[in-house]
């Protein structure tokens, strides 16, 4: 929303979107989550991730990692060594996630494009 934009607003309006935290800066932000808790994200490639040392245990077992609100994976993790000031966890395996429901009989190919109605 640009200066001019915010002009036609109300003054209560104006003063409660100065105040909210910044979306844009939040939205891109890795997690892993860890049962009911988060965790940022550092560094994320194909082989694992890290996290700042003093923020995360030694996390292991199944684990979520989410872009903003969007999920991008489920990981079955282990811990490394730490490095420097990050502790970095490597994939056992990866999981994408699903976009359509499964479906509980095979599919064929030869399925009609369309019904028509009864005149």
């Amino acid at each position: 929303m640009t200066d001019d934009d915010m002009f036609f607003l109300p003054r209560e309006a104006r003063e409660s979107l100065a105040r909210a935290p910044d979306r844009e800066a939040s939205a891109g932000r890795m997690r892993v989550q860890v049962g009911e808790v988060w965790y940022p994200i550092t560094a994320l490639d194909e082989d694992g991730f890290e996290v700042a040392l003093n923020l995360a245990p030694k996390l292991r077992g199944l684990v979520e990692i989410h872009e903003g609100p969007r999920l991008l994976r489920s990981a079955l993790i282990v811990a490394m060594d730490p490095v420097g000031d990050v502790m970095r966890y490597a994939f056992k395996r990866t999981t994408a996630p699903r976009t359509t429901a499964p479906l509980d009989y095979e599919r064929t190919g030869d399925l009609p494009s369309g019904y028509l109605g009864a005149t």
